[in-house]
C-alpha cells in the first residue's frame, strides 16, 4: 500500500508531508493497528532494566513534540524515543532544512532542533494513551552560550524525567553550533557529571530511578570512541545510542556535498555498523547500545544485532519503505535470536 502512496508523498515538500504524514497517522491510529501493529510478533527484550515487547524502536527527530506517540505506537514499535526537545521552545533553522535524495536512500536535515519546548512535550505525553517505554531525548537551546550549556541539559532532565522511562543526552547532532564539542573528554566530563548528579537527585526525589543513555556520532574515529567509551563507564550511563546523522558527504551527488545537515538513511549505515561493533568490542555486554543509521530492510536491522547492538531505531527507513519496516525488522531480529 505504501508503495502506491510514496510517488505522490514524494512529489511534495519534504517538511510539509512529514507533518503531513503524523497528522494523518494520528487521525487513523486505530486502522494502523490493525493493518501493521496487530501484525508484529512479539520478541521480549530487556534494555537498561526495561521490559519491551519487541527491540524495534522509533528513533529520536520523527516526532520532536511527541505529539503523535499513540499513532507511532499503532505500527508496533517496541518502544518510541521522541525529541530532541531543549528547556526552552525554538523556531530552528530557517526552511527549507529536510531534503530527500532517493537515490541514495537518503535524508539530509538541518532542522537544529526545532521543538515547542520540554513543558508542551511533557503536557502531550501526559495526554495520549500510550503506556509502553518512552525515551526523551534532550538538548540545549541554540542562544544558550557554552558556558551554560550543562544547565540546559540538567534543567531539560528535571522538566521530563517523570514522563520519561528513559533520557537520552543529544551531544551528536550536526544542525547546532558546538553541539558536538561535548563529545570532548573534559566537556564531556562535565556534562555527566552534573546530569547523572541531578538524575540521582530526581531519583531520590521521585523513588524512581530513570537511565540515562548518551547519543553519539557515526563520524569519531578510534581515539573518541575510547574516550567516549571511558566516560560511559566511569560516571555509569546506562546506554548508548549509535548512531546520529554523519556529516559525511562521500556517497553523496556533488551538487549535495556542500549542503549544510546531517545525513541519514543508507549513506550512514556501514559507519553506524562500524561504530556499534567498537563499543562492542570495548564494552561487551557491560553497557547496552541501541543501533541506529540506515536500516532499511529487515536484514539491516539484524545485521545492527549481529554488530552487537541490544535493540534497534528506525526512522529515514521508515521514510523510503514504510510503516511494514516495523513488523519486517522485529520479524527478522526474531528469527536471528531463534
Amino acid at each position: 500500500m505504501y508503495s502506491l502512496i510514496r510517488p505522490a508523498l514524494f512529489g511534495m515538500d519534504a517538511e510539509r508531508t512529514h507533518d503531513m504524514t503524523l497528522d494523518w497517522l494520528s487521525r487513523l491510529t486505530f486502522g494502523a493497528q490493525r493493518l501493521y501493529g496487530a501484525r508484529v510478533p512479539r520478541v521480549p527484550t530487556t534494555l537498561m532494566g526495561l521490559s519491551l515487547p519487541n527491540p524495534v524502536g522509533l528513533a529520536a527527530g520523527l516526532d520532536k513534540n511527541a505529539a503523535h506517540i499513540d499513532g507511532l505506537a499503532a505500527l508496533g514499535f517496541g518502544f518510541l524515543e521522541v525529541g530532541t526537545v531543549t528547556p526552552r521552545a525554538q523556531p530552528g533553522n530557517p526552511k527549507p532544512r529536510l531534503f530527500r535524495l532517493p537515490e541514495q536512500r537518503a535524508l539530509l536535515n538541518r532542522f537544529g532542533f526545532n521543538n515547542e519546548g520540554a513543558d508542551q512535550l511533557v503536557a502531550n505525553v501526559r495526554g495520549a494513551a500510550y503506556d509502553g517505554v518512552l525515551g526523551i531525548n534532550i538538548g540545549k537551546n541554540k542562544t544558550t552560550p557554552p558556558d551554560r550549556a550543562v544547565a540546559d541539559y540538567t534543567t531539560a532532565l528535571a522538566t521530563v524525567y517523570d514522563a520519561a522511562h528513559y533520557v537520552t543526552l543529544n551531544v551528536s547532532s550536526p544542525n547546532t553550533a558546538g553541539l558536538r564539542d561535548w563529545q570532548g573528554e573534559d566537556a564531556l566530563d562535565a556534562l555527566l557529571t552534573a546530569v547523572v548528579d541531578e538524575r540521582n537527585r530526581l531519583a531520590d526525589a521521585r523513588r524512581r530511578y530513570v537511565p540515562l543513555a548518551l547519543k553519539i556520532a557515526p563520524d569519531l574515529d578510534e581515539a573518541g570512541l575510547d574516550a567516549i567509551v571511558a566516560r560511559l563507564r566511569h560516571h555509569r550511563i546506562d546506554g548508548v545510542i549509535a548512531t546520529n546523522t554523519t556529516t559525511a558527504r562521500t556517497d553523496l551527488p556533488l551538487a549535495w556535498r556542500e549542503e549544510a545537515g546531517g545525513v541519514s538513511g543508507r549513506p550512514v549505515r556501514a559507519a553506524s555498523n562500524r561504530v556499534i561493533a567498537a563499543l562492542k568490542a570495548r564494552l561487551g555486554d557491560e553497557i547496552p547500545i541501541i543501533g541506529v543509521g540506515g536500516i532499511m530492510s529487515g536484514a539491516d536491522a539484524a545485521a545492527k544485532m549481529a554488530a552487537g547492538a541490544t535493540a534497534v531505531q528506525l526512522y529515514t527507513g521508515l521514510i523510503y519503505a514504510g510503516p511494514g519496516l516495523v513488523g519486517d525488522c522485529v520479524r527478522a531480529v526474531g528469527r536471528r535470536a531463534a
